[in-house]
C-alpha cells in the first residue's frame, strides 16, 4: 500500500512539470484531459521476493569461545595490554603482545628484543615462563589468600598472576600481605586491584610452578 501511494504522489508533480514547460500562450490551448490518468491501470506494487533470494555468501561474526581457560586468560590479558598486537611497543618501551619490559625478558632468558618482537612463538613462550616463575614466587600467597576478599575483590589464582604480570610478584606480595593497604599503580594508573578483579576466575592450573623458569628455545616452533 505504501508503494502505491508513493507512485501516485509523483503524478501531480509530473503533470505540473508538463504544464509549466509550455509558454503561457501554449498553455491556453492545452486540453489537460489528454494527460488524465483516469481509467488507467497503475498498479506498480513490487512483489516481496526476499525469501526467494539466495545469498551468494554469508559473513560469520562468531569467534571461538575461550571462556575461563588458560588460553582465555592470556588472550584477555593480551587484549588489555596491547590489543593482542605482537609488534606493539608502548611509550615506555614495553614490548609485544604482553608488553614485557627488557628486565623481565632477561629473567626468562631473552636478550634479543628485535627477535622477540618478530616471533609470536617466542612471545607466547615468554608469557608462560614468566607466569610459571611468578606462580612459584607467589605459591604460598596463592594458598593463603585465594578465596579471601581484599578491597571488595575476591582473590583468585588468575587474578594474582595477572597482577604479578602488571606489577611484579614482589608488589603483589606486599599488596596481599598488607590486605590491600600497600597499593601499586603503573605509569598509566592501572592498579593491582583492577587486575585482580578484571582477570579473576580463570583456570590457570595449566601453569606449573617453576623457580627458574626459562624459555626453552629448542622447543620453539618457528
Amino acid at each position: 500500500m505504501r508503494k502505491k501511494i508513493a507512485k501516485f504522489s509523483i503524478l501531480p508533480l509530473a503533470a505540473g512539470s508538463i504544464f509549466f514547460s509550455f509558454s503561457t500562450k501554449d498553455a491556453a490551448k492545452l486540453d489537460l484531459e489528454d494527460y488524465s490518468t483516469y481509467d488507467l491501470e497503475l498498479d506498480y506494487t513490487v512483489p516481496d521476493l526476499r525469501d526467494e533470494i539466495i545469498p551468494e555468501f554469508e559473513i560469520s561474526h562468531t569467534s571461538p569461545y575461550l571462556g575461563k581457560s588458560y588460553v582465555g586468560f592470556k588472550e584477555a590479558l593480551a587484549f588489555k595490554e596491547s590489543r593482542g598486537d605482537y609488534k606493539s611497543i608502548n611509550e615506555y618501551g614495553y614490548l609485544g603482545k604482553y608488553q614485557f619490559g627488557k628486565g623481565t625478558l632477561k629473567l626468562v632468558g631473552i636478550y634479543d628484543t628485535v627477535g622477540f618482537l618478530n616471533s609470536p612463538a617466542l612471545q607466547e613462550a615468554a608469557f608462560y615462563a614468566n607466569a610459571s616463575r611468578n606462580k612459584w614466587i607467589l605459591q604460598r600467597d596463592i594458598k593463603r589468600f585465594v578465596g579471601k576478599t581484599i578491597n571488595g575483590v575476591e582473590i583468585t589464582e588468575s587474578g594474582i598472576l595477572a597482577a604479578a604480570h602488571l606489577a611484579g610478584p614482589g608488589s603483589v606480595k606486599k599488596y596481599l600481605r598488607s590486605w590491600g593497604a600497600q597499593a601499586f599503580s603503573d605509569a598509566f594508573g592501572t592498579t593491582i586491584k583492577t587486575y585482580m578483579k578484571r582477570f579473576g576466575g580463570y583456570d590457570t592450573s595449566f601453569v606449573k610452578t617453576e623457580k627458574n623458569a626459562r624459555v626453552d628455545f629448542d622447543k620453539l616452533s618457528v
